[in-house]
């Protein structure tokens, strides 16, 4: 019952009614069938006809889907020829294998046809019907002669559930872009192997792009696998009752469609609001009730302007409480009151999945099974400051309704309606290990991760839909507070650490996680965001001059030391060209002088601190082009920062080769929207940096004019620009008053 609830939920947000965007072409060639099933001794494959240039693909062994599993794609989707009519599990052609079948959808064409010496009909392949009516192959199922067959199911344990493993065939010169977010400087996914598991920076999920024109869904909630190989890409589920992607279709080198048929697949991002386009302000943690008052004040003193400011976690009594701590914050309404009253800004507050047994909440949650179990034991998923804790089982739709009246007693109906959805990783709290906080000296056991029960089945099973279930809870709270539509403009936001396919139809942003604050792992952020970027996900952001301190180097996260003072400057530069420019992490400092140490634009000391200032004024310049930016991105799925392959790739070929072998070119610069090339500083003591100018097509033109000396110059060339710690290397298309008014469409 509960597992038909979670797929139902999921698979029905009516998206598709706020955001009725119909790409339609008047040469479009329909499909010549419904979909097609092979049975194959205990397998079946259904295959189907999806939207534009796309095909579904479900396959099965013995027991048929119920037609209610787990999906995070639309059925039909959002632009298609299906004029608004699901699929469910329609075909009009069956057959055995004993004949070839082919089915075109648009310009796409799936085909049956043998393997391993058969001429039987099973494999299937995939084409692209080019503009002259020849055929290039896009993948294939990998089956070369006496191989291991490239559906392969086995079975683990009791009961029906299976695994599986699929391949598909490519080749050594195929690039793959997207797969959510890695700490890896890869824009390129080709070679990688990821393991389908989030945990804290790490936030694997199967949607990606190929430089053959094609994209790719991978439809499941189990945790997994995906290998990019040489010849070979395989993904894996490790438990699972239906096997389900899809696969769409497009020109080489039209990144613009191609990510508009996936989201019209995977959904499209709402607009967020206003206020969440300015500057963002956290650290951790602010304590108290007359700490925020007072930096609201200071902000107001010192004439920032801000957005929103953030409390951070442990603002709480006890885990799972879903309050502030009245002892330390007695009158959140107030509180509220006086920061918008000072400057305008919106209140975030953290909120944690886990719940200790002295909560609050813990007798009623665990008595109406609102609590997520473990397969053995006595449930407990992780550890807390000393304390065993269970994470409420956000699968489950009586407990998201149950989270979020809580959630709105304690904060939205006193002011505070904006949430971090912080730790959501699913099975434990998101590291990647056990026993969080427990010991000092003891960590990363290799314990096995709980095999966690939910609601909608197991971690193994649908773990991957739990960070995507719980920004779901927060979703579901906002709609049904300010009765407005799933898809239409947000009022309130959330932010979460982790995500999934889909996790864009939600206002929800999503950060880069725990990183530490060294250059390193600031050059580490570009490829990540772009990657997320390739995903779908244009709601993205980091923690800006990173979040925890690095244990081997002295000075990392210390705003006392001018090497991380640098840091700090560039990284938050930086955030001046991201979807969200926010501030947080964990500091060290000389002297303190409140719980912990600060991480306001004032704290870096007295001759960085106008350079700061410059930059959050800069964002603000810049509000109407970062308005049409997600106002695009809302209506086509059209992404906010673009990997220099989207729109250079067929312009200059240095762009295709250098993201081939994941060149500092391909993965430290990247346009923020189609008008400004960011270039961050990711080295200490830079005067000078080389950027490289892509050729743009305007042969003998100067198209680039570099932000801060108006400067032109042409494309196809690196050149070496003036770099001072005041200046981002920044170039501009067009002219500036274009990009400042958002006029660049």
């Amino acid at each position: 019952m509960f597992r038909w609830l979670v797929a139902l939920t999921a698979c029905a947000v009516p998206l598709a009614q706020a955001n009725p965007v119909l790409a339609r072409q008047s040469d479009y060639v329909k499909p010549n069938s419904t979909g097609f099933r092979l049975q194959h001794g205990f397998e079946t494959v259904l295959v189907q006809p999806f939207g534009y240039d796309g095909f579904r693909v479900r396959a099965w062994p013995f027991r048929p889907p119920t037609g209610q599993e787990i999906s995070f794609v639309y059925d039909p989707p959002l632009e298609g020829f299906e004029d608004g009519e699901a699929h469910h599990l329609t075909y009009d052609t069956a057959f055995n294998g004993s004949q070839p079948v082919t089915i075109r959808n648009g310009n796409t064409i799936v085909r049956t046809s043998g393997w391993g010496g058969n001429p039987g009909g099973y494999r299937l392949a995939f084409y692209r019907v080019e503009d002259d009516g020849s055929e290039t192959l896009l993948t294939n199922e990998y089956a070369p002669l006496k191989s291991v067959n490239p559906r392969y199911y086995y079975w683990n344990g009791p009961g029906s559930e299976f695994s599986a493993e699929f391949s598909f065939s490519t080749t050594p010169d195929e690039q793959f872009y997207g797969t959510g977010t890695q700490q890896d400087h890869m824009v390129n996914k080709k070679g990688t192997v990821i393991d389908l598991i989030n945990f804290n920076t790490h936030i694997p999920t199967p949607v990606y792009m190929s430089n053959k024109g094609y994209g790719f869904v991978w439809n499941m909630a189990s945790q997994g696998r995906m290998e990019f190989g040489q010849l070979r890409t395989k993904f894996t589920a490790a438990s699972a009752t239906v096997v389900d992607y899809v696969i769409v279709a497009t020109t080489p080198g039209d990144y613009d469609t191609l990510q508009q048929r996936l989201s019209a697949l995977t959904g499209r991002a709402p607009t967020p609001p206003d206020f969440s386009l300015g500057y963002i302000q956290s650290k951790l943690r602010y304590e108290n009730q007359t700490e925020v008052e007072l930096l609201a004040q200071r902000f107001k003193d010192h004439n920032v302007p801000v957005g929103m400011f953030v409390i951070d976690y442990q603002s709480w009594a006890h885990q799972g409480d879903w309050g502030l701590d009245p002892r330390l914050w007695p009158d959140v309404a107030a509180m509220s009151k006086k920061v918008k009253d000072l400057t305008g800004a919106e209140l975030m507050a953290s909120l944690w999945p886990s719940v200790a047994d002295n909560s609050l909440n813990y007798a009623e949650l665990q008595a109406n099974g609102y609590l997520s179990a473990t397969r053995d034991g006595p449930g407990t998923t992780d550890s807390w400051n000393g304390s065993y804790i269970r994470n409420v089982d956000s699968t489950n739709p009586a407990a998201r309704a149950y989270l979020w009246a809580t959630l709105k007693r304690n904060y939205y109906d006193k002011g505070i309606k904006n949430f971090w959805i912080d730790q959501a990783d699913g099975g434990a709290l998101g590291e990647a290990y056990e026993n969080n906080g427990q010991s000092t000296y003891i960590q990363s056991i290799p314990y096995a991760l709980p095999n966690v029960l939910y609601a909608a089945g197991t971690q193994l099973g649908v773990g991957k839909l739990y960070p995507w279930a719980h920004q779901q809870a927060i979703e579901e709270g906002y709609r049904n507070a300010t009765n407005t539509k799933w898809g239409s403009a947000c009022d309130h936001i959330s932010l979460s650490r982790s995500g999934y396919i889909g996790s864009q139809r939600f206002c929800s942003m999503i950060w880069s996680g725990d990183i530490t604050s060294v250059w390193e792992t600031l050059g580490f952020q570009i490829a990540s965001g772009l990657s997320a970027a390739a995903t779908g996900w244009g709601w993205w952001t980091v923690d800006a001059g990173g979040f925890q301190p690095d244990p081997t180097v002295s000075w990392s996260a210390n705003i006392s030391t001018p090497e991380y003072k640098e840091l700090y400057v560039r990284w938050l530069q930086w955030t001046t060209f991201l979807p969200f420019m926010r501030t947080h992490g964990q500091r060290n400092c000389a002297h303190q002088d409140a719980f912990t140490c600060n991480n306001e634009p004032w704290s870096y000391g007295e001759s960085n601190t106008p350079i700061i200032m410059s930059y959050i004024h800069l964002r603000y310049q810049l509000t109407s082009y970062i308005r049409a930016l997600f106002a695009r991105f809302h209506d086509t799925g059209r992404m906010i920062m673009r990997p220099l392959y989207m729109d250079f790739e067929k312009s200059d070929p240095n762009i295709a080769t250098w993201t081939s072998q994941n060149n500092n070119v391909t993965t430290q610069q990247y346009m923020f929207g189609p008008s400004l090339l960011v270039s961050p500083v990711t080295l200490p003591n830079v005067t000078e940096w080389e950027v490289y100018l892509p050729a743009t097509g305007h042969n003998g033109s100067k198209p680039w004019t570099y932000w801060w000396t108006n400067e032109t110059y042409a494309g196809g060339q690196t050149v070496k620009v003036s770099a001072g710690l005041e200046h981002i290397p920044l170039f501009h298309l067009g002219s500036r008053e274009e990009v400042v008014s958002g006029d660049v469409f």
